[in-house]
């Protein structure tokens, strides 16, 4: 039988727009917590969720979670908290459906790969999001079903608009503050920064050093990062997002210490691979654009070279749109 989490009245309303691997590993944590959660996703996965559970599989154990789904977006309505964790490429679309069923002091956030989202969020639906760096390795194997593979972090923060500065308004970063505190009683290590930025692009490194070269030799990360040839690549890759990020104004580390960070992602989630592999395999639309397209457009607009992401880039849409079986 699923595992009924013990609610109280304490815990805000919470709704996970797009309840895919991220977003049901968060969820379900909040939910086993006691926090009134609702899921809404694809009608395979609610139908699955609703009748047994989320099957919530890690560290080679498997439990089932009571939690409510939804396929209705209408379901965000009375919620305090939402988590937007749809695909990328569905951003803008997502933003405009939720801004007119959001609650008038609902606080959104996007747990989302790339570095924009929060800006396309405001552009599309003038609704001021949080944004959060998600660290978890996870995916969804069968409907209803989450792999918890490894990590499960959150940075959160408030994205400047425009040049203004980071932590301009004592408001929001109050605002971050509370909401690291609900994932906080959850168990979940969650931290707030003052640049949102830095976090961001970091992560965005760790993407597209992975996730390409996951996704065209089909490789857990473990075999990558024991292979030579791709721990150069990976160099090359990092050093070409420390240059576009310097230019857009980001300062990251350094590359040597960015490529060991990888290099212990790598170990640390060795039997991982990436969620560009895994929508390849399944069929679905890549984020590929969001991470090394995005580091190739912005290189272009700042007038730095960025040869090894934009090659990356263009195999990964070239084997996207041939399909899983490429030859």
């Amino acid at each position: 039988m699923p595992q009924t989490p013990k609610q109280t009245t304490q815990w805000p309303r919470i709704a996970v727009f797009g309840a895919g691997a991220v977003g049901c590993y968060f969820g379900a944590r909040l939910a086993e917590a006691g926090a009134p959660v609702t899921l809404i996703g694809r009608p395979a996965h609610v139908q699955a969720i609703r009748a047994n559970g989320l099957l919530f599989e890690s560290g080679g154990a498997q439990r089932a979670i009571a939690v409510a789904a939804d396929t209705d977006p209408a379901a965000v309505a009375d919620a305090q908290i939402v988590l937007l964790c749809v695909k990328t490429l569905d951003t803008e679309a997502a933003a405009r459906e939720l801004a007119p069923r959001l609650a008038p002091a609902a606080t959104l956030v996007s747990l989302q790969n790339g570095v924009d989202n929060v800006e396309r969020v405001r552009a599309a639906a003038g609704i001021d999001a949080l944004a959060a760096v998600v660290y978890v390795g996870a995916s969804m194997p069968a409907p209803g079903h989450l792999r918890h593979a490894g990590r499960g972090e959150l940075v959160l923060g408030e994205y400047p608009i425009g040049d203004a500065a980071p932590a301009a308004a004592p408001a929001a970063s109050t605002r971050a503050e509370r909401l690291a505190q609900v994932f906080s009683r959850a168990a979940i290590s969650c931290t707030v920064s003052a640049d949102i930025r830095v976090p961001l692009w970091t992560k965005l490194v760790m993407n597209c050093a992975f996730n390409a070269a996951s996704a065209l030799t089909r490789a857990q990360y473990g075999r990558l990062v024991d292979d030579a040839a791709i721990r150069a690549l990976m160099r090359d890759v990092i050093d070409e997002c420390i240059a576009v990020a310097a230019a857009d104004g980001v300062a990251l580390d350094g590359a040597d210490a960015l490529h060991a960070d990888a290099l212990a992602l790598g170990r640390a989630m060795a039997s991982a691979t990436s969620s560009t592999s895994q929508d390849i395999e399944r069929g679905r639309a890549t984020e590929i654009d969001s991470l090394n397209g995005y580091v190739a457009r912005r290189g272009r607009a700042r007038d730095v070279r960025t040869p090894v992401n934009s090659a990356l880039h263009a195999l990964v849409r070239l084997r996207e749109r041939s399909g899983a079986a490429i030859s």
